[in-house]
């Protein structure tokens, strides 16, 4: 997901209204993409950010020096009423054990008036960046379980969530991220490294099951070098 969040987080951060001196929380900041992108605009000293996962904190530490990063989920997150301007989320509401409970947690630490924004790929309606693998395993294996089922993934969700939570002023988008291959085994190869739904799913596969669909993904895909054009749901709220 990487080369999609790191071109993802300008158009988040537009979401957000994050400028310079914006103080901002990245909610889910995984190893840190958004966190980078709100760190040149608004300045380490005005960003935080957590994740549940001791490893991503660790990585966006690293990435992102002077951000006071922490350890700690969505639905309990570790600051004060009101404490920044403005609360985002990138990719990252679809794991919230508790979509509306983590949203509302954003919107707590939101002054009055500030901005809560999130996006989630399009995982239903066939243009997330993961649609091409998924299209693919469903023609062979129709008992695949894909991401279409998670909250947030078809249209109109996010903003529900949105209201759900109580937030004003609710307004829905999409946003375009492009990501280019030189070759095919570029676009592979990470699915074969185990992380996310996606990857574990192609963990699963034995060895004949693991050939047949990165063949027929590469039959889908158009000759490299490519692009994939990745459409991602997206919200924003205002805290009353």
């Amino acid at each position: 997901m990487g080369a999609y969040a790191r071109r993802l987080a300008p158009l988040m951060a537009d979401l957000g209204d994050v400028t310079a001196g914006s103080r901002v929380v990245d909610v889910g900041c995984g190893p840190g993409a958004l966190t980078n992108e709100l760190v040149h605009r608004a300045g380490s000293e005005s960003v935080a950010a957590v994740d549940p996962s001791e490893s991503f904190v660790e990585a966006a530490r690293q990435r992102n020096p002077g951000v006071d990063v922490r350890r700690a989920s969505a639905e309990s997150l570790p600051f004060d009423d009101g404490s920044f301007d403005a609360a985002l989320a990138q990719l990252v509401v679809q794991f919230m054990r508790d979509p509306v409970a983590g949203i509302r947690e954003m919107a707590r630490v939101t002054r009055p008036g500030g901005a809560v924004a999130a996006c989630v790929w399009d995982h239903a309606g066939g243009t997330g960046p993961l649609s091409p693998l998924w299209d693919a395993a469903r023609e062979l294996y129709p008992d695949a379980e894909d991401e279409s089922r998670l909250p947030g993934t078809r249209r109109g969700q996010l903003g529900a969530l949105f209201a759900a939570a109580g937030l004003h002023e609710v307004e829905e988008s999409s946003l375009i991220a492009s990501a280019p291959f030189e070759t095919f085994d570029e676009w592979w190869e990470p699915f074969t490294l185990g992380v996310g739904p996606a990857g574990a799913y192609v963990a699963r596969l034995d060895d004949e099951q693991r050939a047949e669909l990165r063949e027929r993904c590469r039959t889908r895909l158009p000759d490299p070098p490519f692009t994939i054009d990745a459409q991602a749901w997206a919200a924003r709220g205002v805290r009353p």
